[in-house]
């Protein structure tokens, strides 16, 4: 359990020191946040504000598990190595984007097309990978069977279960891309999700197949490493906040929203929680589903649901301010995880 502590705590230090120094470069080579004119007016005032904040605390995540590693000499697990490895190339994507966006002064960053290929060879990369390498016990990283609080049903195969990979994968980065559209938002409800997967990792790491012969066992390879890498991600979003908080001194831009995203994804693939992440992660389904349902309505009615979307921006169209939106929204986001664990406690006791 030390490596928990570890990680998390190393992945906290090191966004609070490195992400004013990150701030400071970034400024100097003036990369600012562009601001749509159409949004809401009070956001005008951020023109200019550092982004690809999320360079922190990626590179934070991936050093305070190195260094977690040293410490205790713990060998790293595939399963870790596979997440991180989700999130670093999700960021890379989201990097090129806003680098384009903003250095090449290119208001819509990468093509489409471009930005879409990049998010599907790293997301077919990280399924395949993940349905290979079994350990001992023959255990891969993920699974080809649905999950909820374990695996169910019958296999979907491995050409399904790519697919059903990708669109978690792209569903939960758009989710959070969305998401990030006030200060301290999308960090914030990151921070409580990221936590509840530390847990998650920690109660399947003491109920292990592999530990315990238990009926209601959770067969998943590494879960203590999951919560290690859970808990790194924690930490670092956690500093990150400090500064990303209102008002922000930084953005995480589409490189930290899609690796944020794409970790979210990996981390509920590979510890057989796939359809819980739909309730842990309930903010960000439901600033999604508010863009989608804006544009259906707009499509088939010529008429807007909301104000403006995503739904954080109706509220403040509404005379909510800013700070008000946020906490609110945290608020939701922080029962989404005390049902979401909930039900996952009330799934394993219903198998003992």
């Amino acid at each position: 359990m030390r490596q928990i502590l570890f990680s998390g705590v190393i992945g906290l230090f090191l966004t609070l020191i490195g992400t004013p120094l990150l701030i400071k470069l970034l400024a100097r080579k003036g990369y600012g946040q562009y601001i749509r004119d159409d949004g809401p007016r009070d956001h005008h005032s951020k023109r200019g504000t550092p982004t690809m904040g999320g360079i922190a605390f990626i590179l934070a995540t991936l050093i305070a598990y190195g260094l977690t590693k040293v410490i205790t000499g713990e060998p790293p697990s595939f399963s870790g190595v596979l997440v991180l490895f989700l999130m670093a190339g999700m960021g890379l994507v989201g990097f090129l984007d806003d680098y384009i966006k903003i250095v090449k002064q290119r208001s819509l960053g990468l093509r489409a097309k471009a930005k879409m290929l990049g998010q599907l060879i790293v997301g077919i990369a990280f399924a395949v990978l993940s349905l290979n390498f079994a350990d001992a016990r023959g255990q891969t990283p993920a699974s080809t069977k649905l999950s909820f609080i374990q695996d169910f049903g019958w296999s979907i195969g491995p050409v399904l279960f790519v697919i059903w990979a990708l669109f978690m994968i792209l569903a939960m980065s758009n989710g959070v891309n969305l998401t990030d559209g006030l200060d301290g938002l999308a960090t914030g409800a990151s921070v409580m999700v990221f936590g509840a997967y530390t847990f998650i990792g920690v109660w399947q790491h003491q109920d292990s197949c592999a530990l315990t012969g238990s009926p209601s066992c959770f067969e998943v390879r590494d879960p203590l490493d999951l919560a290690v890498v859970a808990s790194a991600l924690m930490g670092a979003c956690f500093g990150f906040l400090w500064w990303n908080t209102s008002p922000a001194k930084i953005f995480m831009g589409d490189t930290g929203s899609l690796a944020l995203g794409g970790a979210l994804a990996g981390l509920a693939i590979v510890s057989r929680t796939e359809l819980l992440l739909a309730l842990l992660g309930g903010l960000f389904v439901l600033i999604t589903m508010s863009v989608v349902i804006q544009v259906g309505s707009f499509r088939l009615t010529g008429k807007r649901v909301f104000r403006m979307a995503p739904l954080q921006h109706h509220f403040e169209l509404k005379g909510w301010s800013e700070v008000l939106v946020v906490v609110r929204f945290w608020i939701i986001q922080g029962m989404c995880v005390i049902v979401g664990i909930g039900l996952f406690y009330a799934g394993w006791a219903a198998g003992k």
